[in-house]
């Protein structure tokens, strides 16, 4: 039996996959989790085959999230699940560890699929994506976009900057200092050539890097 555990900030959505994984004969929900901290606390305390994550929870970011995870359980398969767009995320989640990256929009024989794949220690990649990593890779680093030269931890930042977050709350949903949340957002704004808070928000929102504020 696949033991999986949910970590999704709605309950709708959790609900909806609970209901899809209910259907089958060999795997089984185990635990949700309602945002990335709660997630991490659950993976220390219990054993898990698959973790279905979604990137877009309050607090902690589901990179971070995802980074932390690969720390302390290195084996277990992760499944990001998304509403952002696979050329956006899916490459950044995989190099960060990730198992497999799937759409919310994907059919459920699909989800399924991508579950019992990653159980069994594979990668799950949709021909989509595959073309996409290609031309990633394919792509030298002067001729992509300018978050895509940002860290984790700044892409992080900056999508915390981009949802309006002040740099205390930022401060506080990653664990950092705030005059350390300042040097990344300085090193943001200097990477990407921008001069203030505004530009950021304007230029994640245009590149759907968040959700319209």
């Amino acid at each position: 039996m696949i033991r999986v555990i949910i970590a999704d900030d709605h309950p709708v959505v959790r609900q909806g996959l609970k209901k899809i994984i209910s259907e089958t004969t060999d795997i089984v929900v185990e635990e949700e989790a309602g945002s990335g901290h709660e997630a991490i606390e659950k993976i220390r305390l219990d054993e898990f085959d698959v973790l279905l994550l979604d990137l877009a929870m309050p607090g902690i970011t589901g990179l971070d999230t995802l980074t932390q995870i690969r720390k302390e359980k290195p084996r277990l398969p992760v499944l990001v699940l998304s509403v952002y767009p696979e050329e956006q995320y899916a490459v950044r989640a995989l190099k960060a560890g990730a198992s497999g990256y799937l759409s919310k929009s994907s059919a459920p024989d699909e989800l399924v699929k991508a579950i019992r794949t990653i159980a069994t220690g594979q990668k799950y990649i949709t021909t989509s994506l595959s073309e996409k990593l290609v031309l990633y890779l394919q792509t030298p680093s002067e001729g992509r976009q300018p978050h895509e030269i940002l860290s984790d931890r700044e892409f992080g930042v900056l999508c915390l900057i981009a949802k309006g977050k002040t740099t205390g709350e930022i401060a506080k949903d990653l664990y950092l200092s705030p005059k350390t949340v300042s040097t990344y957002r300085a090193r943001i704004l200097d990477k990407m050539k921008m001069k203030n808070n505004a530009e950021l928000m304007r230029y994640a929102i245009e590149k759907r890097l968040v959700e319209s504020i």
